[in-house]
């Protein structure tokens, strides 16, 4: 398995300035993670060792058959010879199939039934069978059309494949039931607009009926595109955080490119993380890895401009791992971001920082954003099933043209602050304008630009293809 972790610049601007204030502010902190103390023989000393907080349900959910003769009977099940009727697999079902296998929705153990999912699109929540509840926003379910449905229905195992008919899974003990494709889209996106990028990819013009059952992943899931060291499972990121002996890990969630504000944010949650009384607190800074809509920067340009703000020592090694959440984006504001928190608690995580407009973005037909700001920070608070993790909502960063840097915003001096959007960012990077010094790392800015010079490149070499006669 391979890390990656990098260093935070030093910015000393806490939001809390006491370890009493922060309890006020975050009363659930200081019991979120176990810290058990075993004391050596011998009357003196002893060691600390961490418990990392539980994933829903108790324990991790790992679909992956171990290497061996499992995998093999799963192989030959699958194949041709196999005679089972096949499902073949979008991309974006791939990525699910993904994020299930590694546990990821834990405790989901394959696609939902409809039962599950008529749970997740009412109450954003599954009920245990003690009674407890986990949350779970978001449906993870797979759309089949009507030629699929009269292939499977009746049996109790299909097969799963990919783009290349390569087999990646069986699911078992098979449900089929109604795609309400409006009121899935209705109850996740709160609209039914025209022009939201995951329903234009994956469900408008997918089948009218949902299968669900439980899984049974054949090997671990590779996309084989240079990446996949980053792709660590939640077993993998727990394994890594106690071998740094970590007593609090927090989760830093995005799908840009970094900027210092970004480092700003991180560094301060850490410096209150120490001030409240932990030790080693570890950062997991994870981009999202799955679909995203096209004007977003690529994962592959991305994960470029993190390795370069890296070597420009904006991030710590010691602190910080680096790795590729899989799961595809909705750009479901609210409803998203108890999906992106309840996930990271799977992996480890027990303090989650979320910012302005979590998982949001422009109303498709108006000019205005499609969710309320601060909705987001807010759902995570009260939502069910996320009690046991922290959040930690920040203060707005922006560019104190005085400091020369990024900075928390004062409402005192505000004609001081620049506020560069994501839509600024971009447009500067296209026209190859420097932003102010200290907005990102040189290195880091430069693969931007280069991504947006790449684009330039390739409209040049369509227009210059002969036209056919």
């Amino acid at each position: 398995m391979a890390y990656t972790a990098a260093p935070f610049a030093n910015h000393p601007s806490p939001i809390l300035q006491s370890r009493e204030s922060w309890r006020q502010d975050f009363p659930a902190a200081a019991g979120a993670l176990r810290i058990r103390r075993e004391l050596g023989g011998g009357g003196g000393g002893g060691r600390v060792r961490c418990g990392l907080i539980d994933p829903d349900g108790g324990k991790l959910v790992e679909l992956v058959a171990p290497a061996g003769p499992e995998r093999e009977t799963r192989r030959r099940a699958a194949s041709p010879a196999g005679g089972l009727p096949r499902i073949k697999l979008s991309r974006i079902d791939l990525e699910w199939v993904h994020v299930l296998s590694e546990g990821w929705a834990s405790p989901l153990r394959g696609f939902m039934t409809q039962e599950e999912f008529l749970q997740t699109l009412h109450f954003n929540c599954l009920r245990m069978p003690d009674g407890s509840v986990v949350n779970m926003s978001v449906p993870i379910v797979l759309a089949i059309d009507d030629a699929q449905r009269r292939a499977i229905e009746g049996r109790g195992k299909v097969a799963l494949v990919d783009a290349n008919n390569k087999p990646v899974a069986l699911l078992k003990d098979i449900e089929i039931y109604k795609h309400s494709k409006e009121e899935r889209i209705a109850r996740t996106w709160g609209t039914t607009a025209s022009g939201l990028p995951y329903v234009e990819e994956a469900i408008t013009n997918s089948g009218n009926w949902l299968v669900g059952g439980e899984l049974e992943v054949i090997e671990p899931i590779k996309f084989n595109d240079g990446l996949d060291q980053y792709r660590l499972s939640p077993a993998e990121l727990r394994e890594e955080f106690a071998r740094r002996k970590a007593d609090a890990v927090f989760a830093f969630q995005l799908r840009n490119p970094v900027h210092n504000g970004h480092a700003l944010l991180m560094n301060d949650t850490r410096m209150r993380l120490l001030e409240m009384g932990y030790k080693n607190p570890i950062l997991l800074l994870h981009p999202l890895g799955g679909f995203t809509k096209a004007d977003d920067v690529p994962l592959s340009w991305r994960m470029k401009q993190y390795e370069k703000v890296l070597e420009d020592g904006v991030l710590d090694l010691e602190t910080t791992v680096v790795a590729i959440f899989p799961s595809p984006m909705l750009y479901a504001g609210p409803t998203e971001v108890q999906w992106h928190a309840k996930s990271r608690i799977n992996a480890g995580a027990n303090f989650y920082i979320v910012g302005r407009d979590p998982a949001g973005m422009s109303h498709p037909l108006e000019k205005r954003d499609l969710y309320d700001p601060d909705h987001g920070k807010r759902v995570l608070g009260i939502a069910p099933g996320l009690w046991k993790l922290n959040i930690l909502p920040f203060k707005v960063a922006a560019y104190d043209k005085i400091q020369g840097k990024m900075a928390f915003f004062d409402p005192c001096r505000p004609e001081d602050f620049l506020f560069i959007s994501g839509t600024k960012m971009r447009s500067l990077a296209k026209n190859r304008e420097n932003p102010p010094d200290g907005f990102m790392c040189p290195g880091g800015w430069k693969v931007l630009v280069e991504y947006y010079d790449s684009l330039v490149t390739q409209e040049e070499a369509k227009l210059l293809q002969p036209v056919p006669a």
